[in-house]
C-alpha cells in the first residue's frame, strides 16, 4: 500500500480536511473472539461497485481487503496456547507458566477446539484474513474493519472466485 501519509489542506484559514496519502496499517476487530488487534494492509480484494478500486488498490468503505493475521494468531496462541497457521502441531516450550495459568490454558484449549470456523483457520494457513472495511478512510484518514466470517466470508469467497474467473 506505500508509506502512510496524511496531508492537510487548510480551507478559509479555520477549517483543515485530511486526505489519506496510502493507508498501510489498521485496526481490525475479531468479533467472536472479541478482540482487535492494529494489523497491516495487504490489498484491496473486493469491491463490489469497481473493479477499478481494486486495481489500483484504493480504500473506501465496504471494500475486502487482505490482512496480515500475525496480530492475531499470537492472540490465539497467547489465550489458547493453539498455534495457528502451522501444519503441524508444535510442542516447542514457551514461556513458563504458573500452575493455575497452565491449568486455564489448558481448559481454554478444550474449549478452543472444533470452535474456528475451517475456512477462517484456512486463511491462518495462508498468513492472511479475508477482512471489511467499516470508516470510511478517505474522509477520517484511518481504515478499520472488522475480519470477515462465517456466511458473511463465504458469500465473498464466492463473489472473488466469480471475479476471478473473468
Amino acid at each position: 500500500m506505500g508509506s502512510s501519509g496524511i496531508n492537510a489542506e487548510y480551507m478559509e484559514a479555520v477549517v483543515s480536511t485530511q486526505s489519506t496519502w496510502g493507508l498501510d496499517q489498521g485496526n481490525f476487530a475479531w468479533a467472536t473472539e472479541g478482540q482487535s488487534r492494529k494489523t497491516r494492509i495487504v490489498a484491496v480484494i473486493y469491491n463490489a461497485s469497481n473493479n477499478e478500486l481494486v486495481r489500483t488498490n484504493t480504500l473506501v468503505k465496504n471494500c475486502i481487503i487482505q490482512i496480515d493475521a500475525t496480530p492475531f494468531r499470537q492472540y490465539y496462541k497467547m489465550k489458547y496456547g493453539v498455534s495457528l497457521g502451522k501444519k503441524g502441531h508444535d510442542d516447542e516450550a514457551t514461556t513458563k507458566l504458573s500452575r493455575k495459568a497452565a491449568k486455564r490454558q489448558e481448559a481454554d484449549k478444550k474449549k478452543a477446539e472444533g470452535v474456528l470456523d475451517g475456512a477462517l483457520k484456512a486463511q491462518f494457513d495462508q498468513g492472511r484474513l479475508y477482512a471489511c472495511v467499516s470508516s470510511r478512510p478517505g474522509q477520517c484518514g484511518r481504515c478499520d474493519g472488522y475480519i470477515l466470517e462465517g456466511d458473511e466470508l463465504d458469500f465473498y469467497k464466492k463473489k472473488i472466485s466469480q471475479r476471478k474467473k473473468k
